[in-house]
């Protein structure tokens, strides 16, 4: 019972009611897939809570692990990392694996179903099963070679203890590490690193090296030092068969890509307090930036950032607050990755929050990545299409990415239900765009109202997709002018705006700061259509003359078309 009271007021605490949060937005990003950024207000300060949300692996979606630099070694910024992957998907995610200052991944890497990277058994690895199971298991390792002798141990792209031995595949990177004093064994052919199978080779050269050695494409190199080194070359010498065994426990047979994690935050729905992993209390216990992965019940998979380290802004949670969130999220099970500076969210190479680390983003070894294979329609450039000649918002720029060679339909349908066809037929991966000026093919405006931009497209696996945008095309607002921009504080001038209605619509003027703060409310009203004034003399709502410096006219009119803002940037200058 007092277990259960300590656990209702943590989360009393780190969860707190609807008054004490910010409302969170739900935006998409592709489709099927959600982010939210929430802000709770706490006695300890604010955290900002970004979360990702997707469906469940399998079809157009993959979860994925995909590695800086595509090899163990070195280090890239998320950004970095999604960008290259844009090309192939449409992706979003987060920082993963805990790594070396080299860049190596402390724990396991499975890329389509090749180990590249063991894991720590003292730790959780998170793995995703080929039915879009998140998996989050401490898994053991064991790696064994044998040429015309006995079996022995065997490392997998690390450097080797001082008598040790060690697998480098090409996923490590071009040539095995410099180190003086090493006998390396090249073998020019082995089968992908599938753990639980016999990987059969042959050494095509063997001797002392100082490191360096090209790791052949499709092949490996074997390192070995000290007494390792002795027993390889007694037992592996050119042209002997060498067999290469690679074991997890359990054996993970089904997973197909996997990442290193930890602790594990949530097991059957209810929080972790204490997962007696291999992490310090100095990794659990201050309020820092955090980055976890969990799972719903119904499949779906969340990834979440929690932003620290920002007075004001974020200060961060526990370990334990982190469970307790992935709980309040409604995951069924969750692990934390990489947390501190390298907590980092990105979608398609553009960051979602605010990372902790000096200059804004640091560079990882590892990403955790949402990918979308199927048709991708990004916002459109305008929110509302206004080609009523002002200069303003006159055309509409629409997009759309395929990633494998497709049969597409993408079409422009109106508010009347009236459908433009912009493309159509078979189309090569790639980016295409369009450029809409609102105009019917004889040049009179189409209809005012919400428009829908859709693309179909059936890829050259069978898969059907679809993705839309919608935006407005409304003329009620146009033609705004402010002369003078500019007026003294002291002289009692008046900065004078005009605009024109082309319908009738509720009007309201307001003059706001850079912040976005109104200073005042010159105007709210209904109008009529046609040309419209306002004035302002340089006071705020109180009457007291402005402070000087850059202000916002803002000129927002609504009606059953919509909303259309414009703004001219005022200042008060002395005088």
């Amino acid at each position: 019972m007092l277990r259960k009271l300590v656990i209702a007021s943590l989360l009393a605490l780190v969860l707190p009611g609807p008054a004490a949060a910010q409302r969170a937005t739900k935006t998409t990003l592709m489709p099927g897939v959600t982010y939210t950024n929430e802000v709770q207000f706490t006695p300890r300060g604010p955290i900002s809570i970004h979360t990702i949300t997707a469906p469940r692996p399998g079809g157009l979606y993959a979860l994925r692990p995909m590695l800086s630099n595509n090899a163990i070694l070195g280090r890239e910024k998320l950004t970095a990392i999604e960008k290259k992957a844009s090309t192939g998907a449409t992706v979003a995610g987060v920082n993963g694996d805990r790594f070396s200052a080299g860049g190596e991944p402390s724990g396991i890497l499975i890329r389509g179903g090749v180990l590249d990277s063991p894991p720590l058994a003292s730790r959780s690895s998170v793995g995703i099963a080929a039915d879009g199971t998140l998996k989050i298991d401490r898994v053991a390792y064991d790696g064994i070679w044998r040429g015309n002798g006995q079996r022995r141990p065997l490392r997998l792209n690390q450097v080797p203890g001082a008598n040790g031995v060690s697998l480098f595949t090409p996923a490590w990177g071009p040539t095995t590490p410099q180190i003086a004093g090493v006998t390396e064994a090249v073998l020019p052919s082995l089968p992908a690193t599938t753990a639980g199978a016999e990987l059969p080779a042959q050494v095509a050269q063997i001797g002392p090296t100082n490191g360096g050695t090209a790791i052949p494409p499709g092949g490996a190199v074997i390192m070995a030092r000290g007494t390792g080194g002795t027993k390889l070359v007694a037992e592996a010498p050119v042209g002997t068969p060498v067999t290469v065994r690679l074991t997890l426990t359990p054996s993970w047979g089904d997973v197909t890509d996997a990442i290193g994690g930890g602790p594990l935050l949530v097991k059957g729905g209810k929080p972790i307090f204490r997962a007696n992993e291999l992490f310090s209390i100095d990794l659990l216990v201050p309020r820092s930036a955090r980055t976890a992965v969990g799972q719903l019940a119904d499949g779906r998979v969340v990834l979440v950032v929690v932003d620290g380290g920002r007075l004001g802004y974020s200060v961060g949670m526990t370990n334990f607050e982190l469970a307790l969130t992935m709980v309040r999220l409604g995951c069924v099970t969750a692990a934390a990755l990489d947390g501190g500076s390298s907590s980092t969210m990105a979608f398609d190479g553009s960051l979602l929050d605010r990372p902790s680390a000096p200059g804004g983003e640091a560079a990882i070894a590892d990403a955790l990545l949402v990918a979308y294979y199927g048709a991708y329609v990004p916002p459109p450039t305008e929110d509302v299409l206004s080609p009523n000649g002002d200069g303003i918002d006159e055309t509409q720029t629409l997009r759309y990415k395929v990633v494998r060679p497709s049969q597409v339909s993408a079409t422009l349908t109106g508010p009347n239900g009236a459908t433009i066809q912009l493309d159509s037929g078979p189309r090569q991966p790639k980016t295409y765009r369009f450029d809409w000026t609102g105009k019917n093919a004889d040049g009179t405006l189409a209809p005012e109202g919400t428009w829908r931009f859709a693309v179909t497209a059936t890829d050259d696996l069978g898969r059907t997709s679809t993705a839309d945008r919608s935006f407005s095309l409304n003329t009620t607002l146009g033609f705004l002018d402010v002369p003078p921009t500019a007026i003294a504080r002291r002289s009692g001038s008046n900065l004078t705006a005009s605009f024109t209605l082309a319908h009738p619509a509720r009007v309201q003027v307001t003059l706001e700061r850079a912040s976005g703060a109104v200073v005042r409310t010159l105007l709210r009203a209904s109008l009529a259509a046609g040309p419209a004034t306002v004035r302002w003399d340089g006071r705020d709502a109180n009457r007291v003359r402005a402070a000087t410096g850059r202000y916002r006219l803002r000129v927002s009119a609504a009606n059953e078309l919509g909303t259309v803002d414009l703004s001219r940037s005022v200042a008060i200058r002395r005088g």
